[in-house]
């Protein structure tokens, strides 16, 4: 499946991202450093909602649509 030219826009900030996670690792439920930054990165690119702090170093960003009733897509990943 091709990229959408929308997201491949941020292949360079991406990548930039994922290569300073890799140079400053964290052991797991320690990533304070890796959750803050995930953190400051949703509020910048317009997530409607950001929690902090669960399970320690956990963070949750919610994205609410513009249809009421819709269905709802939750997406997970690990630090």
């Amino acid at each position: 499946m091709p990229v959408l030219p929308k997201i491949a826009a941020y292949a360079d900030e991406l990548t930039e991202i994922r290569r300073d996670f890799h140079e400053h690792p964290e052991i797991g439920f320690e990533e304070v450093r890796t959750s803050g930054i995930v953190a400051e990165l949703l509020r910048k690119w317009g997530v409607d909602e950001v929690h902090t702090g669960l399970g320690k170093t956990g963070v949750v960003g919610i994205i609410n649509g513009s249809r009421e009733g819709g269905r709802t897509v939750g997406l997970r990943a690990d630090m």
